[in-house]
């Protein structure tokens, strides 16, 4: 008999194992979470019993991600993409549930049992697409929005699953009954927590907040999503969908950053335990007795969805390649579909002939999905054709940018370097391209007006489109080695005489950077303290020539003196990165509370946020002054800290 605390340490140990093999083999952590589970449950090597506290405690986990998702649930973010999300996105869940329902009655599983199993199969992992998506710089890609807008679709059709499989699995001469009073309480619970739990929230967090209290706050935060979780519970529905409407309540108010921040530390650990007890879950013995209809149902899964996903998404007017590359994105179970078939199999609507295949093969399908992924290109030849036919809206649109340009220059990146440097180039009168593959960076800086496209530099076609053949100089503002590195060979094959800049943390890759064919490497570390050592010098009365003079031979000889220090313990990154200033968008619609009234009547500066910008009708002003009027259609650039951002988003939209 195993004590509490041993159990908590065989999970501990046999969990950070295996998810950092997972994390060395470039895979989800959640698989390693899973093959734990399997590794140590009771139809294993039987170290942690499949106990009813366990699923309880591990049901938390759920509750935290259903939080997460209710924290980025937006109507306006659903309106930009209604018909993504709402026509692909609903046809993608619907057509699952009623081909999957019909084929399951027919082979003699009742009609809600046949429902309740279309739901599950109709999910897709949240988790590892968008993390391999986002690796491989395509979130942005029309193939990207598609697949996203299908993942955004099925986190809220999860809300209502839950609702019904427990009606479902109630007697069928009562399902009436039990459907419409489940339909009433969440009508009813819903109705309370966002018409009247909106005004009671608001200034009881203003009230926390304002104690100054980092523990006081996630102590509230804790006790606002679980308390939710808890009443929706007690009205019969379920704890996921209390805190997900916790997190639809935070989401429209202005802390909305910090809460994110402080609930993934217990959202990480508790759904990884939840894996770990999905895992627990599943009989290898049945799964080796079975193998055949395990085999069938991974086919199906896989192959399923792939003819179901890319015939819609050429249904709705989507290329072939775009519709393949869809495709083999949502081929495979997702994490809520392990949510709903533990809720299925505990309720027993689902037996555990029909449980045990199915979990394996949802499994072994998550397995599958990183090696589609990865080979997503080549799959895409295969069967629709070129690569480029996949890639060529993006290089279309950077094109289309940078059309009849010529001596300029290409800023690999925008993020705050590249930002700073775009501001000087334009206070010069340069011109500039600026590329970057972060969409929502994208999302905020297009509403500004300011030349910069979405495009992953390290692909040659993409310099190509930025103009390469024209411009005067080419400059990475970020420091990943490889990507500059494959920006430099690109440039060697194709402009061998254009300089390129440079930037790197230190000194470690400057020998390699010029090697590859940098004009110029650029140091943080170095450049830093060479400006440190130019003030404190010419401080200490050192001409201003001899100053310059050394400073220049420090750079020829690429920092040679300054290389190399005594590591300390001190020596972690010294930038809080929360505190940092950064620029943040907000469009003025109608009905904004800021509409009509002054920059001075808004206050910001009280909550150190200013007015850096102002675009109107396509045209930008630099410099907005305390009694520009705000208009219904304007584009407020704001700079400020994350916090204080969120604040003022507020209150310029809802005052």
């Amino acid at each position: 008999m195993h004590s509490s605390l041993q159990l908590v340490l065989i999970l501990l140990a046999v969990a950070v194992l295996v998810a950092a093999a997972a994390r060395a083999l470039r895979l989800p952590t959640m698989l390693g979470y899973l093959v734990t589970g399997i590794a140590i449950g009771p139809f294993a090597l039987g170290w942690i019993p499949d106990s009813e506290k366990a699923r309880y405690l591990a049901e938390f986990g759920v509750v935290f991600l259903m939080f997460s998702i209710g924290l980025e649930f937006s109507l306006p973010r659903l309106m930009t993409m209604r018909m993504t999300v709402f026509g692909f996105g609903g046809a993608q869940v619907a057509l699952t549930i009623a081909l999957t329902a019909l084929i399951a009655w027919l082979l003699d599983l009742p009609l809600l049992a046949a429902i309740a199993l279309g739901g599950i199969m109709s999910m897709s992992s949240t988790a590892i697409v968008s993390k391999l998506l986002a690796e491989r710089l395509e979130i942005q890609t029309p193939h990207g929005r598609q697949i996203f807008g299908a993942l955004l679709f099925q986190d809220l059709a999860v809300v209502p699953l839950l609702i019904l499989i427990p009606a479902f699995a109630k007697d069928a001469d009562d399902m009436g009954l039990v459907l419409g009073l489940a339909t009433f309480k969440a009508v009813v619970v819903l109705g309370f927590l966002l018409f009247v739990g909106q005004r009671i929230m608001r200034p009881w967090f203003q009230w926390v907040a304002g104690r100054k209290s980092p523990e006081l706050f996630t102590l509230n935060l804790l006790l606002f999503t679980l308390g939710l979780a808890f009443l929706t519970e007690s009205a019969g529905l379920s704890l996921a969908l209390g805190a997900f409407l916790a997190g639809m309540l935070i989401s429209e108010t202005e802390y909305r950053y910090q809460v994110e921040d402080d609930i993934k530390p217990f959202r990480d650990v508790l759904l990884g335990l939840f894996f770990v007890t999905i895992g627990m879950r599943l009989d290898l013995m049945q799964v080796m007795l079975n193998w055949g209809d395990v085999l069938l149902l991974v086919a199906a899964i896989v192959v399923g969805k792939i003819v179901l996903v890319g015939g819609l998404a050429m249904a709705f007017g989507s290329a072939r390649p775009t519709a393949v590359r869809t495709a083999l994105g949502l081929a495979q179970a997702g994490e809520f579909g392990f949510v709903l078939l533990a809720q299925a199999a505990d309720l027993t609507l689902l037996g555990a002939g029909i449980t045990q295949p199915v979990l394996a093969a949802m499994v072994l399908s998550m397995l599958i999905a990183p090696l589609l992924i990865n080979r997503m290109d080549a799959i895409t030849r295969l069967l629709a054709g070129s690569e480029w036919a996949g890639r060529a809206k993006e290089v279309h649109d950077i094109a289309v940018k940078t059309f009849g340009k010529a001596q300029h220059v290409i800023v690999c990146g925008y993020g705050r370097s590249g930002q700073n440097l775009s501001r000087l180039l334009e206070a010069e009168g340069i011109t500039f391209v600026a590329l970057d593959a972060d969409p929502e960076r994208i999302r905020a800086v297009v509403a500004s007006g300011v030349n910069v496209v979405y495009g992953d530099a390290s692909r040659r076609e993409v310099l190509v489109a930025a103009g390469l053949s024209r411009a005067q100089a080419v400059v990475v503002t970020y420091a990943d080695l490889h990507s500059s590195m494959a920006i430099l060979r690109h440039v060697r094959e194709l402009r061998p005489e254009l300089p390129v800049v440079v930037r790197t943390v230190d000194d470690t890759h400057i020998d390699a950077l010029k090697a590859a064919g940098a004009a110029e490497v650029v140091s943080e570390v170095m450049e830093g303290s060479l400006m440190l050592a130019s003030h404190a010098l010419m401080l200490l009365g050192v001409p201003l020539t001899q100053v310059v003079k050394r400073i220049r031979e420090v750079r020829e000889s690429r920092y040679a003196i300054m290389r190399g220090f005594f590591r300390g313990a001190s020596d972690a990154d010294e930038l809080d990165q929360h505190a940092q200033p950064r620029l943040h968008t907000v469009l003025i619609t109608q009905g904004a509370a800021a509409a009509g009234h002054s920059l001075e009547e808004l206050a910001l500066d009280e909550l150190l946020v200013e007015v850096a910008a102002i675009r109107r009708q396509g045209i930008k002003g630099v410099d907005p002054q305390p009694d520009t009027e705000i208009k219904v259609g304007d584009v407020l650039v704001l700079r400020g800290a994350a916090d204080g951002l969120a604040a003022a988003e507020f209150r310029v939209l809802q005052g």
